[in-house]
This record gives C-alpha cells, structure tokens and sequence, in this order.
C-alpha cells in the first residue's frame, strides 16, 4: 500500500511538474510575443572600439548630432558651450571638449574646433552638404550656420538669442513667419542640385523653412496641428517638435514629426505625400513610436529608412515607399551597443551607422553594416 500511494504520489508530482512548466513556456512565450524588437541586429554590429580615445582629458557634452563627409569622416557636435552640460567634477578633473569634433574613419581624433561664444546653445544637428560645407543649428538658440570644413563661418542665418517670437524671447509666443529669424532650428537637409536648405525649425516654431544657398528666404511649410488634426493625421501640420528632415535621391522630404508620431513626406514645394509610422518596443505599449532621426539607406534606390525611435530607444529599418518593417532592434542601457537617449543618426558610404546619445548618454557609437540589407 504505502509502495502503491508513494508511486501515485511521483506520478501527480510528475504531472504538476509538467503543467508547471508548460504554464511558465506559455508566459515566456507570451513575453516574447510581446516584444517587437531584438536586443541586436542581423544587419549591424556595434564596434566596441569606435572612437578611440579622446586626446587632452577632454569630455564630450550632450552629443546633439553626427554628420559624415565624402571621406567617411565622422563629425560630431557636442553641447560643451552650455552651462551645466558638464559636472563639476567633469570640469574640474577633465576639460571641455570643443563643440565640434572630426574623426577618421578608424576613430581618431584629426581635427576639431568652435568658438563657445559663437555656436548655437543648445547645438543641434551636423549636416555635411555636397560642398563639404557644415550646417549646424541649436534648439536652444535662434540661428543657424554654415561653416567650412575647418570651421571658418561661413553664413548665419538669424541672430543669436533673437528669436522668431511675439517679444524675440526663447519664451515668447512663437510667430511662425520671420523671414530673417528663427526659432530654435533642429536639423538641415541640402538640395544639391541648387544648394538651397531646407532648415526644421522646429523647437519652438512647427514649420520647415527653406533658404537659398546664400541665405535668402524662399519659401516655408506647416504650422501647429489642433488635437483632432493630430488624431486624423492630417499632412502638413505638426504635433510638437518637428525634429528631423531628410532628403531623398529623387527629391522627397522626410521629416520627424516626433510627438505626432509620424514621417511625414512632402514635395520640395511642401506639397503632402503620405505619413510613415514606427511600431513601439512592445504591443502593448500605445500608440506609434516615435520618430526622431531617419537616415537611407545606402542602395542606389534608398530602399529602406533607418529611423531613431528615441522614445523607446530602438532602431528601426522600414520599406521607404511602403513604411513596412524589415527589422527592429535596441537595447536600453549603457553598455557597448546599447543607447541610452538615442537621438541622431547618420551613415557612411560603407552604411554603417554613426549614433548620437544625448541627455544620459553623451557619446557617440558607431554600429558596423555586417550584413547587407535584402
């Protein structure tokens, strides 16, 4: 007896084992179904050694943005100008790096420069044109400047702490019309076949202005969206910050309209196309994600849009003209590969991906194209 009921006692043990584990690969699986992206990528590797040390004791601020020339050179802009960008003990122990540093391609520092006084608070964006020239703006600022290579100042356009507001504050009422002034410019995109600039302005103001290649007003698009324009989608209005412009071979503009959750795609004459969306980390989070960074990829038909999904640090790799999604991946954190405030991208004649970390972050990454994309 006492032989026969230890027996059925394994046997119901057993079973309840089983049934256990069975419910434990259910709730795995249903954690797993939940998650949209991976922690890596198939098609990119974080290299570990890129950049190699910086020279001087220097450290780097905020890193508002990178940008890379014809020679896969890296540029990167950093918010050293800014006061409190840096702790005490960074000031004290290290030195300030300059607001604007050029890297080789294995990483090494080869040139840098920027006078504190003179480049935009708040720095934002690096954008390299077809003349090697460098724009860069600030989204605590009113300007925005184009610089040569080796950083002589070039054009600016607006007046620093002048802004396109009722009372020409940073906390004015934002007018959305200057023709000579701005109102904390986030990004850059030059057309080549005339040089003309297509600046977001985007922190304070909702609109992308354009501007000749000497700085002369041309034309501007969008304005802030009501609630129910943002709920529809409605085209040629913007959330929040309008964070982002690209443009594409065939002359498409791409721009982040972050807190709408969107892409949007205009014509150079601001004329709406269609809106881009990029999924959440996982299912159950609402809504879109949102888009801060998009860059192309390097194919002669720029197939697919990398995007920054900065809100829940995660990149994105989506069809260009279909918005459908071939990868999503990122890890939140610290470590070689993962991001921690993931706010810029830019991309190399190779495709690798250069990152910008800004608020917690503060650094740059570069994430190597191991793997071609289909």
């Amino acid at each position: 007896m006492i032989s026969e009921y230890m027996s059925k006692t394994r046997l119901h043990t057993f079973a309840a084992s089983i049934v256990l584990i069975g419910c434990a690969s259910l709730v795995h699986s249903a954690e797993v179904l939940s998650q949209q992206i991976s922690p890596v990528s198939i098609y990119f590797k974080v290299d570990p050694y890129w950049p190699k040390h910086l020279p001087n004791d220097w450290v780097t601020g905020n890193v508002g943005g990178a940008c890379v020339d014809a020679n896969d050179h890296v540029i990167t802009v950093n918010r050293t100008a800014d006061e409190g960008n840096l702790s005490d003990k960074e000031m004290e122990v290290g030195r300030a790096a300059p607001p604007i540093i050029e890297f080789d391609a294995e990483g090494n520092v080869v040139n840098s420069w920027g006078d504190v006084k003179i480049v935009p608070f708040g720095i934002h964006d690096c954008y390299v044109d077809f003349e090697g020239n460098i724009w860069i703006g600030g989204n605590r600022d009113a300007i925005a400047q184009k610089y040569t290579h080796d950083g002589k100042l070039l054009i600016q356009i607006g007046e620093k702490g002048v802004f396109d507001t009722d009372d020409g504050t940073i906390k004015g009422k934002p007018n959305n019309s200057s023709k000579t002034r701005l109102n904390r410019p986030s990004s850059f995109a030059v057309d080549a076949a005339n040089g003309d600039v297509y600046i977001t302005d985007g922190y304070g103001n909702k609109r992308v202005v354009v501007f000749d290649k000497n700085g002369k007003y041309l034309r501007q698009f969008g304005r802030q969206a009501t609630e129910e324009e943002t709920k529809n989608g409605t085209g040629g209005v913007f959330t929040e910050v309008v964070h982002h412009v690209a443009i594409s071979k065939e002359g498409l503009l791409y721009v982040c309209d972050r807190e709408g959750r969107r892409i949007q795609v205009f014509d150079k004459m601001g004329n709406f196309k269609q809106n881009l969306t990029i999924p959440r980390r996982r299912v159950e989070l609402p809504g879109n994600g949102e888009p801060y960074w998009t860059v192309f990829s390097r194919d002669p038909d720029q197939k697919y849009l990398i995007v920054a999904g900065g809100e829940d640090e995660a990149l994105w790799i989506i069809e260009r003209k279909t918005g459908k999604v071939l990868e999503g991946f990122g890890n939140m954190g610290h470590l070689a590969g993962e991001f921690t405030f993931l706010h810029s991208l830019s991309t190399n004649s190779k495709g690798d991906l250069f990152i910008g970390e800004t608020n917690g972050g503060r650094r740059s990454q570069k994430l190597k194209l191991v793997n071609p994309l289909p």
